[in-house]
């Protein structure tokens, strides 16, 4: 089922979400439906905080990317990532490279809204399946880029906080009023 994207000036945007105790049969239809309006929206990932819930919950598929960059070790197994695609990730931990790589970046909470954005050339992640079994998914390129980008959304960190200053001060006015619109009335 296809879910509404909360976009920016939804306050659950900036909540931290809670850890999976228990994956049961709400984290499984939940984690099935962001697959779905991740696609629909032609995104490579997609948070739960960005459908309305703050839980360590995401979803990612780079295997239709244009950018098909990525390399991935699954378990200390080489993979070719779009094989593995898509990832579903529950309480996912980051372990990032010293050796940073900027790149173009959006956000489907931030329609049109692009910018370059600093990140890790590699990472380890540490996470659950949706079945409970621990994986560790080393990855560069565009999966290393969409895993950070999503663990941020998970911890309530957004894009924009990793602009250059002089990108967030040219585009003040358009996050201003995308803040306005989007906010839960009163």
């Amino acid at each position: 089922m296809k879910l509404p994207i909360v976009r920016y000036g939804h306050p659950v945007l900036r909540a931290k979400g809670k850890r999976v105790a228990k994956v049961d049969d709400h984290v499984r239809a939940l984690a099935e439906s962001m697959i779905e309006t991740m696609r629909e929206a032609n995104g490579v990932g997609l948070a739960a905080q960005q459908v309305g819930e703050a839980l360590q919950l995401t979803v990612l598929d780079v295997g239709e990317a244009e950018d098909q960059s990525s390399t991935m070790k699954l378990n200390g197994a080489e993979l070719e990532a779009k094989a593995a695609m898509p990832l579903i990730l529950v309480n996912p931990e980051l372990t990032l490279s010293a050796e940073t790589v900027v790149a173009v970046e959006g956000c489907l909470s931030f329609p049109e809204i692009t910018a370059e954005i600093t990140r890790a050339s590699s990472i380890v992640a540490r996470a659950q399946t949706l079945e409970g079994e621990r994986v560790e998914i080393e990855a560069t390129g565009l999966l290393a880029r969409v895993l950070q980008h999503e663990v941020d959304h998970l911890n309530g960190i957004l894009f924009i906080d990793r602009m250059s200053a002089v990108t967030k001060v040219a585009m003040r006015s358009r996050l201003k009023r995308m803040q306005k619109e989007n906010a839960p009335a009163r």
